[in-house]
């Protein structure tokens, strides 16, 4: 007994250990870039439009334009990656598509970024005639963050016990109905969880929008701010890979960094709120 209590006391403090390395990392990371971008932010940096091939000035169109993005790519991900979790847990549960569904959906998620632009490019770019564009752009991303909505959502309705299912099907309401009235609630709170992971992931990318939305908007002269809309990820690749004032550009490369981040953190502080909210209200029903 003795024995096993150190090997378990061993085991717990490895794991806690662990746990405190990724936070130290984390932390690590953050107050780095935290400390070297801090310095540019301001009122003038966040709201004016870029300068000198976006190496000067402020990056208020890239805020935009990551905003139309994640809009974009999550309006075309999640109704589909929704739906298709739905029929992957419910309806072929035992089907051989199902099963290769599966294999295409894990094998789609290890794919690099980079392809997806390639591909993004010739199909939405050059075959589809959509040009450089936000669509473009939001359809590759949404490519991108597919799978991930298509497993998390599955997932999330594997949790919920069979009991649930039979209970409302016992009652007299239909497969639709109790999916609808019954599981997707309770799933819910989870399903946030993976979307929002998901638009974490699109949000950071720069090999798509390089090769679907970039292109679109470096030849042109702004008439007004929103002429020049590009995105968070690509504005930080040009600052950092051009410009002769190298202090300069890393400082604002930093910035752009800050409020990349920024962003994420804020927009998985309302995932979380949504979920509790959700949590709640399934709890109460």
């Amino acid at each position: 007994m003795q024995s096993k209590r150190i090997s378990q006391a061993i085991a717990f403090t490895l794991f806690k250990l662990m746990s405190y390395a990724v936070i130290v990392i984390l932390v690590l990371i953050l107050g780095f870039i935290i400390s070297r971008g801090i310095g540019v932010i301001n009122w003038e940096f966040l709201t004016a439009a870029p300068e000198e091939g976006m190496t000067k000035g402020g990056i208020f169109p890239a805020i935009v334009g990551t905003f139309y993005l994640i809009i974009g790519s999550s309006l075309f991900s999640f109704p589909i990656g929704i739906m298709s979790g739905i029929y992957m847990n419910e309806y072929a549960t035992d089907n051989k598509l199902a099963s290769f569904i599966r294999i295409m959906t894990n094998n789609l998620s290890g794919v690099p970024s980079v392809v997806f632009g390639l591909f993004g490019m010739a199909l939405f770019v050059n075959t589809l005639g959509f040009g450089d564009s936000i669509l473009a752009g939001s359809l590759t991303l949404g490519l991108l963050s597919l799978p991930l909505v298509i497993r998390t959502t599955e997932e999330s309705l594997k949790a919920i016990d069979n009991s649930f299912r039979e209970g409302s099907l016992a009652l007299g309401a239909t497969k639709l109905q109790t999916i609808q009235k019954v599981v997707l609630p309770m799933a819910f709170p989870n399903i946030i969880t993976g979307l929002i992971l998901s638009i974490g992931r699109v949000s950071g990318e720069t090999a798509p929008i390089l090769f679907t939305v970039a292109a679109y908007f470096l030849p042109k002269l702004p008439n007004s701010i929103f002429d020049q809309v590009m995105a968070l990820p690509y504005h930080l690749y040009v600052i950092s890979t051009s410009g002769t004032d190298i202090e300069s550009s890393r400082a604002m490369a930093y910035g752009t960094a800050f409020v990349l981040i920024s962003i994420i953190l804020i927009i998985n502080i309302l995932a979380s709120v949504l979920r509790n909210y959700f949590a709640k209200k399934v709890k109460m029903n």
